[in-house]
């Protein structure tokens, strides 16, 4: 059910936007699979994988592992940056210990990595056009687990970092989303209570259950046919990023 067609009660008044960057603003997904498509080939991975989704399906599942533990503080980002890579390789040949060759390798993948995806960087449908338009009404701040070397990078090509009057990337925070400090910094930040802000987002672990740790309300951009267990809500819900401007912007 998209909530925003059935709102039972007069639109709060916000002070501040949190938002999320990637897969909210930014199209990560398209951005990271091209980028493994050219890692798989140019590193030769048919050697090892017979095909790119073999490696990439392994791949995909670890990282969103990493990065669900990542967000819990569990492991470092070091970690996950070389983790991701080298375990798919150590699972498909059979190891148990890494070699220095294969360490040097994920090293070297990640590091590639993350200049390709900046390549790919593209901004999604409406992101533009709803962060103008908020910009226009609120101050708006990027909250976000996506590594600085590469946000900033983003942020500066996207054509929107004047829109934003803060930008609070985990890694220089020091505290990642879902934790509550992180959302309870960027409240600090813009001079606002919790009941003030809202917080913009696609991910339910993290933006969604972080923003709720820190007794902010939230909007889920829930796109159709993305499937959710039965207790996971938010404040707000809906399809589309534009749908957000019916909400902040134009509640009638």
């Amino acid at each position: 059910m998209n909530r925003l067609l059935r709102l039972p009660y007069k639109m709060k008044t916000y002070r501040a936007i949190l938002i999320d960057w990637d897969d909210t603003l930014g199209d990560w997904t398209n951005a990271a699979y091209m980028s493994q498509q050219e890692l798989y080939e140019e590193h030769h991975l048919d050697e090892w994988f017979p095909s790119f989704e073999a490696w990439f399906a392994p791949y995909h599942a670890h990282n969103n592992e990493l990065w669900e533990r990542y967000g819990r503080g569990e492991i470092t980002k070091a970690f996950l940056k070389r983790d991701r890579f080298l375990y798919p390789m150590l699972h498909q040949l059979g190891l148990s210990v890494a070699p220095e060759p294969l360490c040097r390798l994920a090293d070297t993948m990640t590091e590639e990595f993350l200049t390709k995806t900046n390549s790919h960087f593209r901004l999604l449908p409406d992101a533009a056009e709803v962060v103008k338009t908020l910009a226009q009404h609120y101050p708006l701040t990027i909250v976000s687990n996506g590594f600085h070397e590469v946000q900033y990078y983003k942020l500066e090509h996207s054509g929107l970092q004047s829109c934003f009057q803060h930008v609070l990337i985990s890694d220089e925070v020091g505290i990642n989303k879902p934790q509550a400090g992180i959302f309870l910094e960027a409240l600090k930040r813009n001079g606002v209570n919790a009941d003030e802000a809202v917080m913009i987002g696609d991910s339910y672990n993290s933006d969604i259950q972080g923003a709720r740790a820190a007794g902010i309300d939230q909007i889920w951009v829930r796109a159709k046919g993305i499937e959710s267990d039965a207790d996971e809500r938010a404040t707000y819900e809906v399809e589309h990023l534009r749908d957000v401007l019916k909400l902040l912007v134009d509640p009638t």
